[in-house]
């Protein structure tokens, strides 16, 4: 019933029409192109909202921490706590954070895994320091090994650190 001639033609018809559809298709989009939708347009619609944007003024980082509430940051640390302990020498992934407001940066005795970015920083984790950090950990220390994304809320960040400052007294 089939022999291969037949199934040429059909084959070759097919080929043939999709080739014809699709010469048809960009022949349509190259005559009827509007040319975009950046242009301005021809009739605005006032809806009484004005379109300015708020401009949000920016606290100083001292005063949020001022306010900080050592509960909420203890709720925050949680995240932390995966791979940071806060008992003094307890080591995890991390270093403990015992103490760390106001210690030396990648200075924890009997933690030696800090990448070479911690420890070729000069200073200690002042809460300006900290803030920065948990903020976005990859991007203020460039190469650190630690995997967190960070914190994007200031408040978050500022009651992490006041927990942090609360626990060595």
């Amino acid at each position: 019933m089939f022999d291969t001639m037949t199934f040429t033609k059909i084959a070759s018809s097919l080929c043939g029409a999709l080739l014809i559809l699709l010469l048809g298709k960009w022949a349509a989009e190259e005559l009827y192109h509007s040319g975009g939708h950046g242009g301005e347009q021809a009739y605005v619609i006032d809806t009484g909202v004005d379109d300015t944007e708020e401009v949000v003024e920016e606290v100083p980082f001292a005063e949020v921490l001022a306010s900080a509430d050592v509960g909420e940051g203890a709720k925050v640390f949680r995240k932390c706590s995966a791979c940071h302990k806060v008992e003094d020498g307890a080591n995890g992934t991390g270093p403990h954070l015992y103490g760390v407001v106001g210690r030396d940066i990648a200075s924890v005795d009997g933690y030696g895994s800090y990448s070479g970015t911690l420890t070729d920083l000069e200073g200690d984790w002042s809460p300006e320091n900290l803030n920065a950090f948990l903020e976005n950990p990859k991007s203020w220390a460039q190469g650190t090994s630690m995997a967190f994304n960070g914190l994007p809320k200031v408040e978050d960040r500022a009651d992490v650190i006041a927990y942090l400052d609360s626990l060595d007294d």
